[in-house]
């Protein structure tokens, strides 16, 4: 796995468009664009609208429209139709389809890395901006053509889309959402592993395994055991992206900070890196952070919410698919 510049692997399309003399019949503008959206449902008709002079940039189906100003907003789709954009909305296409895919491109550009960098790096006062020079020096990780087909949205599609490739499910149908924990046959001195919110990074990964007396850990922790998803429940640590599955615990066991939700996966009806890849989806987070509850920094996703979430259910020999590049993926980036 390699790691490229924006600029190096995507061209900004400059199609210069005559809008009043064209066969393209639509725009779209930024109130066409919804946040946090793969795809772009809206638009306008050219004719009779009062578009101002810089709507002049042409965009063709399968174009990534990117809104340049405001990024806190998430504005970046594709198109399935050809229209006119303006030239503070950046019309993007990868250089070379056999080193990057448009749709992966689309997926890197909506990943919680992309916006959280293109919010340090605007510029502006008012209304904030991301110049083109400087969007070309963002840097992400490039796998391979196979790893990058078999993306979570390739495979099972967006989770907050109104149609779903697969049966309509709520989460908490797909999986155990906060276990019950067992009686454990172990004594109050046999170790296990022991999680706080720092060992989980944003990037889905455990970064340390510590271990603790199973007395110092039984009481105020959160149980969870191999195979389990551990979701970060409290602001900012949920919007960053935190979560991982956990592996490789001491004696099985796993305790861990109380800001967790566990979701275990229910054997052939769910995998724990199907659970991982969409609870760690931007989109799903965004969408999360509109339901949390409490004040200040102290609000938490609740986990009604979890297991009232509606998501099309894949089957398990897709989703047993999805887990082998899964792992492979990790093998390669570690």
């Amino acid at each position: 796995m390699m790691k490229v510049k924006f600029g190096d692997v995507v061209n900004r399309v400059n199609i210069k468009v005559d809008r009043h003399h064209t066969d393209r019949i639509y725009y779209v503008g930024g109130e066409h664009i919804e946040s946090n959206e793969l795809m772009i449902h809206d638009k306008g008709l050219i004719k009779g609208s009062t578009i101002g002079y810089k709507f002049h940039f042409g965009f063709n189906p399968r174009h990534i429209l990117f809104m340049s100003r405001n990024p806190h907003l998430r504005k970046c789709s594709m198109v399935n139709f050809s229209g006119v954009c303006s030239d503070s909305t950046y019309v993007i296409e990868t250089k070379d389809d056999s080193v990057l895919l448009q749709d992966y491109l689309l997926f890197e550009m909506q990943s919680d890395r992309f916006w959280k960098w293109a919010e340090e790096h605007k510029s502006g006062g008012v209304n904030y901006l991301i110049n083109y020079a400087t969007l070309s020096s963002y840097e992400f990780f490039l796998p391979s053509l196979s790893v990058q087909r078999s993306q979570f949205i390739e495979m099972f599609g967006n989770p907050l889309s109104s149609k779903q490739k697969y049966p309509l499910k709520e989460l908490g149908e797909c999986c155990e959402i906060n276990p019950t924990r067992p009686q454990f046959n172990i004594g109050d001195d046999d170790m296990v592993s022991f999680v706080p919110m720092q060992s989980v990074s944003e990037e889905g990964y455990l970064c340390e395994n510590i271990e603790k007396p199973y007395s110092k850990v039984k009481k105020g922790f959160t149980y969870f055991g191999d195979g389990d998803v551990l979701f970060a429940k409290i602001t900012p640590c949920m919007e960053n992206g935190k979560g991982a599955i956990a592996e490789h615990l001491t004696n099985g066991i796993g305790m861990g900070s109380t800001e967790f939700h566990v979701l275990r996966p229910i054997p052939g009806t769910s995998t724990s890196q199907w659970i991982l890849a969409l609870t760690r989806m931007s989109n799903f987070r965004t969408q999360a952070a509109r339901f949390m509850s409490g004040t200040g920094g102290q609000k938490r996703v609740s986990a009604s919410y979890l297991e009232n979430f509606k998501i099309g259910l894949p089957p398990i020999d897709r989703q047993e698919q999805f887990a082998e590049i899964f792992i492979q993926a990790d093998k390669s980036e570690f």
